[in-house]
């Protein structure tokens, strides 16, 4: 099975006259999932988009497998890379079976009809994800985590090489939050898929992703293991949190409690 790497080197991303990022450099290879983490409109949705080329970059080079992402045609990159939105358009008079089924267009000729293999597939997916009692019900009867879990299954039935997502547990409960990311994870290591993730909970960073990137004002602060990322100091420069940044009694990765700021601890004495 052929890999796909995911690279960037000194890029450079923004919009109209705003600049956004500046000298993106970094490499996410397969078998490992590698989280973007930092403050709110840092730009870890910008990377996401440049990586799908739904952004041009100003300066540098996005690479995919090897190749860069400007030269390869749209129906190839959907082969190789499949994205889990933010915040998704869909269809609300489809069902969530053809929704999911939809990750199946960029491998079909044009007005080539799904498969057995094809509606097998969305079958497996479904169940994966604990989606398949979802099947026949109108986009627009589900809720936020539902639709959540959805992308997650049609990004597999596409099977690509790469997965980019962005905040790929927004909505979901904590237990829903585990499964989909167990889930992932393994995908990611089992059939070393190549992963990227927008992650804003550090502690899901921390836990599941093998590498972190910290972006911090247009800019790679820091990237490494969880534990070399996620510190004190990092947090408090990134953040403005001050020492909240723990080790799991468990596993030994780093944890970040919040506590509440000294004025309001001394007015509750007041």
């Amino acid at each position: 099975m052929m890999k796909t790497e995911l690279e960037m080197r000194q890029v450079t991303l923004g919009y109209g006259h705003y600049t956004v990022m500046k000298d993106v450099t970094f490499k996410a290879s397969p078998g490992e999932m590698v989280g973007l983490i930092g403050p709110n409109g840092s730009g870890k949705s910008t990377i996401i988009k440049a990586l799908s080329r739904l952004l041009n970059p100003r300066t540098g080079k996005v690479m995919v497998g090897g190749r860069e992402i400007g030269t390869i045609g749209r129906r190839e990159l959907a082969c190789l890379v499949g994205v889990v939105p933010q915040l998704p358009l869909l269809p609300s008079t489809f069902t969530a079976f053809e929704i999911v089924l939809m990750g199946r267009n960029p491998h079909l000729k044009l007005f080539q009809t799904e498969s057995k293999r094809d509606l097998d597939l969305t079958r497996t997916a479904m169940k994966k994800t604990g989606t398949e009692k979802l099947a026949n019900r109108y986009v627009n009867e589900l809720s936020g985590g539902e639709i959540q879990s959805l992308l997650i299954a049609r990004v597999l039935v596409q099977e690509t090489k790469a997965i980019l997502l962005d905040e790929p547990t927004a909505n979901l409960d904590i237990g829903r939050q585990g499964e989909i990311l167990d889930l992932i994870k393994n995908l990611c290591h089992v059939e070393k898929l190549t992963v990227l993730a927008a992650v804003h909970d550090l502690n899901l960073a921390a836990q599941y992703c093998d590498r972190l990137i910290l972006i911090h004002e247009g800019h790679i602060y820091s990237q490494g293991t969880p534990s070399e990322v996620i510190t004190d100091e990092n947090i408090k420069e990134v953040y403005g949190a001050e020492n909240c940044v723990y080790t799991h009694p468990a596993n030994g990765l780093p944890t970040v409690l919040l506590s509440a700021h000294a004025n309001m601890k001394n007015n509750r004495h007041m």
